[in-house]
């Protein structure tokens, strides 16, 4: 199946070197500059890395708390009762319940982003698994979002605290900002994600760990990253170009 493109996404193409792994600064630089959307537009990492998911303990999953958050308002679905829910509410979540909650996104409410539940719940959470578990919204104890601290954990969704992992084919795909944050809280943003991606590495994995990473904008063209710049990535870029 063949994939149309507009003419104007064909001329922003145009003005990226195919061929090129660029430093991070440049990358996000560039991503920035081909931006022209009537919104602000998303910036996305893609890293396609060489794990083979299919095993165990080759998986990646885990959460990053981005620097500088994600340029929006993060909608929070909390599975708590009682006191437990009160705390939810107070925190900041944006829709708190147990049964009625449930049956609410069986009937296909899914207007949230993290949905947070406490141990006792997830008996009710647990028959969702085919609504959430395709979307990544499945709470789960490993990234903090069974918990009975839901006060705590909305806090950190709400401040920039995403969930990552591999697809079935060993992608990961994170938001790391808007075309509209400055040059220097993107970089932050992307360094932080590469630095846990690295830090994160299942023990088990062989072979080239981080294949290609590409940035792009909603609307805009990908650009590729040099999947060996992992460390001193803020450092490195030049002054002119971090403070823009």
């Amino acid at each position: 199946m063949t994939t149309h493109h507009s003419r104007r996404h064909a001329e922003l193409r145009a003005k990226v070197n195919r061929e090129r792994e660029y430093p991070p600064h440049e990358a996000i630089s560039l991503v920035k500059s081909l931006a022209g959307a009537k919104f602000d537009e998303s910036v996305e990492v893609h890293v396609r890395t060489g794990l083979n998911v299919r095993h165990a303990d080759e998986q990646l999953r885990g959460t990053i708390a981005l620097p500088n958050g994600l340029g929006r308002d993060v909608k929070i679905a909390v599975f708590a009762q009682g006191a437990k829910a009160t705390e939810a509410e107070q925190a900041g979540a944006d829709v708190v319940g147990a049964e009625d909650l449930a049956k609410k996104i069986e009937e296909g409410f899914d207007d949230f982003d993290v949905a947070i539940a406490t141990p006792d719940l997830m008996s009710v959470v647990g028959r969702l698994g085919r609504i959430l578990g395709p979307s990544g919204k499945m709470p789960n104890p490993k990234v903090g979002t069974v918990t009975m601290d839901v006060a705590k954990a909305v806090q950190e969704s709400k401040a920039g605290k995403v969930e990552y992992r591999t697809d079935r084919t060993a992608i990961v795909h994170l938001v790391i900002g808007k075309t509209s944050f400055a040059e220097r809280q993107l970089l932050e943003n992307y360094a932080a994600v590469v630095e846990e991606l690295v830090r994160a590495k299942p023990s088990a994995a062989k072979g080239r760990y981080l294949h290609t990473i590409t940035l792009a904008s909603t609307m805009g063209p990908g650009v590729k990253v040099d999947p060996s710049r992992t460390r001193d990535i803020v450092e490195e870029a030049p002054a002119q170009q971090a403070a823009a």
